[in-house]
């Protein structure tokens, strides 16, 4: 961490301290006592449920009636996190989202093509922003109906498609599907909002003949647009004048070192509405050191492999959706869909492996013992394994829960 970083990092502790939140959370802590990157080091993280603490208002950091927009997380596993943003918060947003555009090589001349939801989740709005001031055409579509989806894609010559990786996977099936893809004319896509993996990731970009790349963000933060890939696929850059960010060990909330997995943990350095310090995303990622051959000075963290909070014990053994992408993604014959269902029953637990395959079902029973010997080999558990043609397990418009535990 830099001197300037740091400047910036205390002005936005003072910024923080006017909320309610903050108030209380930082009790005790003056920010100009701040003066050095290990005097940051014991500042306390800043986690989701503190942040539900603070609902409805409790984080605003400016008189009320400078805020002009507000932003929710969804509120489904608890109280919903209410984000208000100042005018200065919003343009900052549009103004990252469109670098992420211009990262991707999308231009004034493009039509984007936008599925996420509208709303109080920050997914819709934050890509039609980056657009608009980009100078493309946004069509804003939000989730769902799929046929006027494909209509739309096609009327109006759409070039880059932003949606989610499930619901982009069920757009290029539908449009496999429908024979279709002579009349489509996207180039490039634009994939956030959940972890995916590099099977799912091959099959999109070839059913749908783009290039892809992932975008970053979360509600907390602004919202997506706070980080993308670039063309050379390694990694995602941050945007490191509008935040700082360290990656830690979860368990124990020490840094890890360069290369080593760990949750990304941001601070904001611009932010006026809902200033955070030292927030733990729960976001699994490593720091990918040297320079990325795009020439960008930002740098990078690698792609999402999953999430801190996502893990699931069984049997003794902890699992990570990530894991198990990786696992079945090596495996020939593996699509990239699966499901897993965890229950309990006779006083053990069992883990049933549910996965897509393009194989004639003559050839199940052998690919079958394959995942069955390999999942035990990388991941330590029997599974029961049962393979299914491709196109049963359920798809989303929004993101794919993969993971069912029916254990509680």
């Amino acid at each position: 961490m830099n001197q300037e970083t740091l400047n910036l990092i205390v002005e936005n502790i003072k910024k923080a301290k006017n909320s309610e939140f903050y108030t209380k959370h930082f009790a005790g802590i003056e920010p100009d006592d701040i003066k050095t990157y290990e005097d940051f080091l014991k500042l306390p993280f800043t986690d989701k449920e503190n942040l539900r603490d603070a609902y409805p208002l409790g984080l605003c950091a400016v008189p009320e009636d400078e805020i002009v927009r507000i932003h929710s997380s969804s509120g489904t596993t608890g109280t919903p996190v209410i984000i208000p943003y100042t005018k200065k918060d919003v343009e900052d947003w549009a103004i990252m989202f469109k670098r992420c555009y211009e990262t991707a090589g999308i231009t004034q001349s493009d039509r984007i093509h936008i599925t996420p939801g509208y709303g109080l989740w920050t997914a819709g709005i934050g890509f039609q922003l980056g657009a608009e001031l980009l100078g493309a055409m946004a069509i804003p579509m939000g989730p769902g109906n799929t046929d006027k989806q494909l209509q739309m894609m096609i009327d109006l010559k759409s070039t880059v498609l932003t949606a989610t990786s499930s619901y982009a996977l069920l757009l290029a099936e539908e449009i496999a599907k429908r024979g279709i893809g002579d009349k489509i004319h996207l180039k490039k896509g634009v994939i956030g909002s959940e972890r995916w993996g590099e099977k799912m990731r091959k099959r999109i970009a070839d059913e749908l003949g783009v290039e892809l790349y992932d975008i970053y963000g979360l509600t907390e933060i602004y919202g997506p647009g706070i980080g993308i890939s670039c063309k050379h696929e390694c990694g995602m850059h941050m945007w490191t004048d509008y935040l700082y960010y360290e990656i830690i060990d979860p368990k124990t909330g020490e840094l890890v070192p360069e290369g080593e997995v760990g949750e990304l943990v941001i601070t904001t350095l611009q932010k006026e509405g809902a200033p955070l310090i030292r927030y733990r995303t729960h976001d699994l990622t490593k720091a990918i050191g040297g320079t990325c051959e795009c020439g960008m000075d930002y740098p990078r963290i690698a792609t999402l492999i999953g999430r801190s909070d996502d893990m699931i014990k069984v049997k003794g053994t902890i699992i990570y959706p990530g894991k198990v992408d990786e696992v079945l993604s090596a495996i020939e014959g593996v699509s990239s869909e699966y499901q897993i269902l965890i229950d309990h029953l006779n006083g053990k637990d069992i883990l049933s492996l549910y996965f897509e395959t393009p194989i004639n079902s003559d050839e199940y029973s052998a690919l079958e013992k394959q995942v069955v010997r390999t999942f035990k080999e990388k991941i330590g558990i029997t599974a029961k394994v049962l393979a299914v043609p491709v196109g049963d397990l359920p798809r989303s418009e929004k993101k794919t829960t993969r993971i069912f535990d029916n254990r509680y």
